[in-house]
């Protein structure tokens, strides 16, 4: 039988992408220990690897598909398909930036500024080519972690650094001058596994369902009966994709049920004014996917 083989991000985003995959269909069960989970598919295997290495271990045939960010396929300059953007993080659904940061107190204010100044960051060549691109002479150093400290302490002139909300650059007196890339999780295979017409169509299945599940976050589908003359005006009210479900109610054709996927954060303040409407027997419920 084929096997389809997985790689998911070991660090901030392993939990994210197991919770996704199992919203998605699949349980994958591991101790802090293990670097080869169970999954619950005998199609596919998967490993923990380091986001930084993924791209590597797709494009040589290690893994036949794997979730890291655009940053490290660029990083590795590592020759894959593109599957599909999958933009989540272990914050928020917004993309993350690598951004150069000095101190609050420094008096550089621009990327020009840089010029022969050094430079800390786990993402050394891109670096390098982002600013020899820009005819901009800088050392930049490899960075074993704590990067935004060695600013802090004066070891380095800047650092790039990746960030979604900014909030701990602030928090250590540091300020961005500069975005150098914008990324976020991307679905990746390698050719000759995508070339594959069994592992192709299991890479698609793989693709449709957490694409579905990221539709599905932030989201909730709401339930209710309304009378024909007050349908108009709860139509108005209410939100979804597209457009409501609305269907006759068995043997009256005076009620209408409406069925409806909004977002989580209006419904506080959405059914208020649909009960005031004239809707009736509201109910919400969670959602896992929406394809």
């Amino acid at each position: 039988m084929s096997i389809l083989k997985i790689g998911i991000p070991k660090g901030s985003l392993e939990a994210n992408t197991v919770d996704l995959f199992k919203k998605a269909g699949w349980r994958i069960n591991y101790d802090s220990r293990s670097y080869f989970p169970d999954i619950d598919d005998d199609e596919l295997s998967c490993s923990l690897v380091r986001a930084q290495e993924i791209s590597r271990y797709v494009e040589d045939g290690t893994l036949d598909l794997g979730l890291t960010g655009i940053d490290w396929i660029l990083e590795n300059s590592s020759d894959v398909v593109a599957v599909q953007d999958l933009v989540y993080s272990k914050v928020s659904t917004r993309q993350a930036r690598w951004v150069l940061v000095v101190r609050d107190d420094s008096p550089y204010q621009s990327i020009e500024d840089m010029e022969g100044k050094k430079i800390s960051t786990e993402l050394v060549s891109f670096t390098r080519k982002y600013f020899a691109d820009r005819k901009i002479n800088v050392h930049v150093e490899f960075s074993w972690g704590a990067t935004e400290a060695k600013v802090v302490e004066g070891l380095v002139d800047a650092v790039v650094e990746v960030t979604e909300t900014g909030s701990t650059i602030k928090a250590n007196k540091l300020r961005i001058i500069h975005e150098l890339m914008k990324t976020n999780t991307q679905l990746i295979a390698n050719r000759a596994a995508w070339n594959d017409p069994w592992k192709r169509k299991k890479i698609e299945q793989v693709k449709t369902l957490l694409m579905g599940s990221l539709l599905a976050m932030g989201k909730v589908g709401i339930k209710l009966n309304v009378a024909k003359k007050n349908l108009g005006a709860v139509m108005l009210l209410l939100p979804s994709l597209k457009s409501p479900t609305v269907s006759t109610l068995y043997s009256n054709e005076e009620w209408f049920a409406v069925e409806s996927i909004v977002a989580a954060g209006v419904v506080r303040d959405l059914i208020p004014v649909l009960l005031e409407a004239g809707a009736e027997g509201i109910i919400e419920y969670p959602l896992n996917k929406v394809i």
